[in-house]
């Protein structure tokens, strides 16, 4: 039986998009940058992690799934077609709050936000 391990966004900078993910998730971080990560960067020319092509955000409790960020060279250019939804104990707190990390509120509906990440994903904030 398949599971989820990883789940995948396209980004034109996976790194300021990761950070803004694990600012926005609960438990999240972005995955450290070990000495043999670093070297594998700097085998691809890559001389900081702020430019790496593929960042990679973790649970501190090691629980899947992973999120990565991975660089894409076109903008987004239609609706997702699968979103997160996100919980919160507070909704129209936590919307404040995913704003000022540079999120943006797309529409309101009675059971959910619908909301857009710095880089324009979608994802829905759903009302307790």
């Amino acid at each position: 039986m398949a599971f989820i391990k990883d789940i995948v966004f396209d980004s034109p900078h996976p790194a300021s998009t990761a950070r803004f993910w694990a600012q926005a998730l609960d438990g999240y971080e972005i995955a450290p940058y070990d000495e043999e990560e670093l070297a594998r960067l700097r085998s691809m020319g890559i001389d900081d992690p702020e430019d790496d092509p593929t960042v990679l955000l973790v649970h501190t409790a090691g629980r899947l799934p992973r999120i990565f960020f991975q660089l894409v060279p076109e903008s987004k250019r239609v609706k997702n077609r699968v979103h997160l939804d996100l919980g919160a104990t507070d909704a129209v707190a936590e919307v404040k709050r995913l704003c000022a990390l540079g999120a943006t509120v797309q529409a309101e509906r009675e059971n959910w936000i619908t909301m857009q990440d710095p880089d324009g994903n979608e994802f829905c904030l759903m009302r307790s």
